[in-house]
């Protein structure tokens, strides 16, 4: 009965959206070549980190154009017809990578590959959102989110042992495994842009709007504010990529890379194991609020890695950040859909998804200096800083929000 209940979240959601998350664990499992992509960088190509550096960047500036070219094309083509295109297309570059042995050519061959495979993002939230009720969207992102990080969780296992003798598998495994997750989507997952004229019972936040989706964005303040406040969320999150693996060598020396590991497969398992009881808990609060008690998770457990070296006290503080990624990562994706025009769901995705990875390019350089003119014991106090005066102008944010709908309420009564 417990496990029922703690299931019921799920309950009534559209059965497009559980084969979206089967193809999600499917996609994620053959996730072979970006954990890696350093490594294959510096160790099978012989690249110098500097060389490796400006590939990863250009990567990620890849994957911006992806989010932002993506989010176009699903709202004006279909969700699922540009999400097939776009997946086909990526896996078929890893393909060629696979017989170019060591090629220079490689490295560009993935950052396109990327502008593909990102834009595939804005499609999936765009489907979600067309699909599940309001009130059903939290359990729908989360359940992706859930996919996701399943698939991720062996992904990098098994490409561990590819690594060093069948790098050419790592690419066919990738490719095979991202074709092989459209199959379900193929057969089973109808179109779902929407009809227009079925947009009367939306929320006002949700109604149509015409014109350059810049424009529109900037009709709605509070969205863009929530999406420059997100951004200190992901500049805060992504510490746990660049300054934390560097703590823990300064700390451990050649323990430090064994470490670090430990702690991201507690990331894992946690995402695993308290994502459906998280949702649960989350379920009748506003997405906002879901977020502002995220930012104080994420000061709490970043905040704290200042003051231990202990491995089961690190253990103790990925488990806390790591509830804040769960609450932050599948709230943030509602509350975007929910203030999202009918017209313009994939494209807001995509910028939204664009303001906020600018934490993530911008935190090694960033980050980076402050290193090394303070030293890296001391990004967890500014850490800590930055994640509670988030959290303080999301919570802002919300009493905004609330006294404008108040407003509102109040003026259609009197008319």
């Amino acid at each position: 009965m417990k496990n029922k209940n703690l299931f019921s979240s799920y309950q009534g959601l559209p059965r497009s959206v559980f084969i979206l998350f089967a193809a999600r664990i499917i996609n994620c499992i053959g996730s072979f070549v970006y954990p890696f992509l350093t490594m294959f960088l510096t160790i099978k190509l012989g690249y110098s980190e500097e060389r490796a550096g400006f590939f990863v960047t250009a990567v990620f500036i890849a994957g911006a154009i992806g989010l932002l070219s993506g989010g176009k094309l699903a709202d004006r083509f279909g969700r699922k017809k540009i999400f097939i295109i776009l997946s086909t297309t990526s896996a078929l570059f890893f393909i060629i990578c696979a017989f170019l042995d060591k090629s220079p050519a490689i490295p560009w061959l993935i950052i396109i590959s990327n502008i593909f495979l990102s834009g595939v993002l804005p499609c999936i939230n765009a489907m979600i959102t067309d699909l599940a009720k309001p009130e059903k969207r939290n359990a729908a992102f989360s359940l992706i989110y859930l996919g996701t990080n399943l698939g991720m969780a062996i992904g990098p296992i098994i490409a561990g042992f590819l690594f060093n003798n069948y790098i050419k598998l790592i690419f066919i495994l990738d490719a095979a495994t991202t074709l092989l997750s459209l199959i379900p989507v193929l057969i089973f997952v109808r179109e779902t842009i929407p009809v227009r004229g079925k947009s009367t019972e939306l929320n006002n936040d949700e109604k149509i709007e015409k014109g350059n989706v810049v424009l529109v964005l900037f009709r709605r303040p509070m969205l863009v504010v929530f999406a420059l406040i997100s951004l200190i969320y992901t500049f805060v999150y992504s510490q746990s990529f660049f300054s934390l693996p560097l703590y823990l060598n300064f700390h451990f020396g050649e323990r430090g890379p064994k470490v670090y590991g430990t702690l991201m497969s507690t990331n894992a398992i946690v995402v695993i194991l308290l994502t459906v009881f998280l949702i649960n808990m989350m379920r009748n609060t506003k997405p906002i609020i879901n977020i502002v008690f995220a930012g104080i998770l994420y000061a709490i457990g970043f905040g704290v890695i200042y003051l231990v070296t202990n491995e089961i006290l690190l253990i103790f503080s990925t488990v806390i950040w790591t509830l804040g990624e769960i609450i932050q990562t599948v709230n943030t994706n509602v509350y975007v859909a929910n203030n999202s025009p009918i017209t313009h769901r994939a494209r807001f995705s995509g910028i939204i998804n664009f303001i906020t990875d600018i934490g993530y390019i911008t935190s090694p350089i960033i980050m980076g200096y402050f290193i090394k003119r303070h030293g890296v014991h001391n990004v967890w106090p500014l850490v800590l800083v930055l994640a509670v005066a988030a959290s303080i102008f999301m919570y802002i944010l919300y009493i905004i929000e609330s006294n404008k709908n108040l407003n509102s309420n109040n003026q259609v009564k009197q008319q």
